[in-house]
């Protein structure tokens, strides 16, 4: 791939990424495709430049409520992680979340769930049952369960994840502030606002925003 086919697909790539950002979603997307066809041409269909670049566009569908356009991009870029680096990698299971994720929002949730404990078993298995990496599959588990109102098996993994956190990152991290708000709004869906509370005002007590970050979502 030639120096300047490089920089101009990072180009495009990052006015994409802005439009986006800013709802021009009928100005990122030829960019994405563009982006996309350098990739191919350049380097070959199953090249992993190109499966990000099908996983940007297929996000951008994603945000746009284009399901049907997003889905065949989401696979194509699972297979081409799967075939590059082997069914057992990370990035693998980045993929299946990110499949999964569109599931969910499909309210899709038989096909949503092999995805995630895929995704986490990939984790666990590759970075250890404490790596942050678990904490977030853990997370995106227990909101398709919250979904479907199992509150139960909602409630044991959030606090798994709170409790990776914690060990991982500190108390004071906007993750753990996330964890904690995550666990916080279960129990108020629940009803049990005395539960939830005391991890509402923990959260406040670590936002980011005293501390020159921004929380997460």
């Amino acid at each position: 791939m030639a120096l300047s086919d490089v920089i101009l697909a990072a180009t495009l790539n990052n006015l994409a990424e802005r439009y986006k950002e800013e709802g021009r979603y009928a100005d990122a997307e030829p960019l994405y495709k563009r982006v996309l066809a350098i990739n191919e041409k350049a380097r070959g269909p199953d090249h992993l430049s190109v499966a990000l670049a099908l996983n940007d566009l297929a996000e951008l569908y994603k945000e746009e409520g284009r399901y049907a356009d997003a889905e065949p991009l989401y696979k194509r870029a699972l297979a081409t992680w799967k075939k590059a680096l082997g069914p057992d990698h990370p990035d693998v299971a980045q993929s299946l979340s990110a499949l999964a994720g569109l599931y969910l929002a499909q309210g899709r949730y038989a096909d949503a769930e092999p995805l995630y404990k895929r995704a986490l078993a990939i984790f666990e298995k590759a970075l250890s049952r404490d790596h942050p990496s678990v904490a977030s599959a853990l997370n995106n588990l227990a909101s398709l369960y919250k979904e479907e109102a199992r509150y139960a098996d909602t409630e044991l993994l959030y606090k798994r994840a709170l409790a990776i956190r914690e060990k991982a990152l500190g108390p004071d991290h906007p993750d753990v502030a996330q964890s904690l708000n995550n666990l916080a709004d279960l129990y108020t869906a629940q009803g049990r606002d005395a539960d939830a509370e005391p991890l509402y005002k923990r959260a406040r007590a670590s936002r980011p925003e005293q501390k020159g970050s921004t929380l997460s979502s």
